[in-house]
């Protein structure tokens, strides 16, 4: 949490989940992150994907509550007039999904029900052992643990992306990023770098070589504070 990643011993793949709650192909979500649903509308409901029958899209944030699950935060429409028949946005996590104290978003799974497609899948649950079972059908038997009924499952459609974000300050501004970020994307050009981390309830400065190219893979947290000299 508080040294940067070893170039030699940590392979890149590797570096995020020993950062954060991760594992492969998924993410924990955790406190001050924000969960971002983007879906695509298509006219005859997408059948025949060409870009000339592409509508536009909409968004959907939500915020993630500490053990209290998601509280949708906005909705964006990039739409002049959504199609007949294709759910809102906000429509495509049912409020009974959204309560569940934790989830886990899995960013690829692939679906032989729905035609060999990979899809988003957000797994929720009211204890993190029930999550962990359900992570390992998950791994096993996707259309399984995914199936019709399932009120731990959100299958998003195939024209849906779905991302985390989260903020933190650079040179006391705030800004937004998405998970996954790591030093590097923030500190070009930058002569000196300085990163301090939320730590047992406190701002804690991270063990950092600036002038070492791999300290720059430090995957960023949500809360982080960066000092750039230019």
């Amino acid at each position: 949490m508080l040294r940067t990643p070893d170039l030699e011993s940590v392979p890149f793949p590797e570096v995020l989940s020993r950062y954060d709650h991760a594992g492969p192909g998924w993410v924990q979500l955790l406190p001050r992150m924000r969960l971002v649903v983007e879906n695509g509308y298509y006219r005859d409901g997408g059948r025949d994907s060409l870009p000339e029958n592409f509508l536009g899209t909409e968004i959907a944030r939500y915020q993630v509550r500490p053990r209290r699950g998601l509280r949708l935060l906005s909705v964006h429409s990039r739409l002049a007039q959504r199609p007949g028949g294709q759910p809102p946005v906000q429509e495509l996590i049912p409020p009974s999904q959204r309560r569940l104290r934790y989830h886990r978003l899995f960013f690829q799974v692939g679906f032989k029900q729905e035609g060999n497609t990979n899809n988003a899948v957000l797994l929720g649950a009211e204890s993190l052992a029930d999550l962990d079972r359900l992570t390992k059908e998950m791994a096993s038997v996707p259309d399984s643990a995914c199936g019709s009924g399932s009120g731990n499952c959100v299958l998003f459609p195939k024209f849906c992306t779905v991302s985390l974000e989260f903020e933190l300050k650079v040179n006391g501004s705030a800004r937004s990023v998405v998970w996954g970020t790591d030093l590097r994307d923030l500190a070009k050009g930058a002569n000196d770098v300085a990163v301090f981390r939320l730590h047992d309830g406190r701002l804690t400065p991270v063990e950092l070589d600036s002038n070492d190219a791999g300290a720059l893979r430090l995957p960023l947290l949500p809360g982080d504070r960066i000092v750039l000299a230019r």
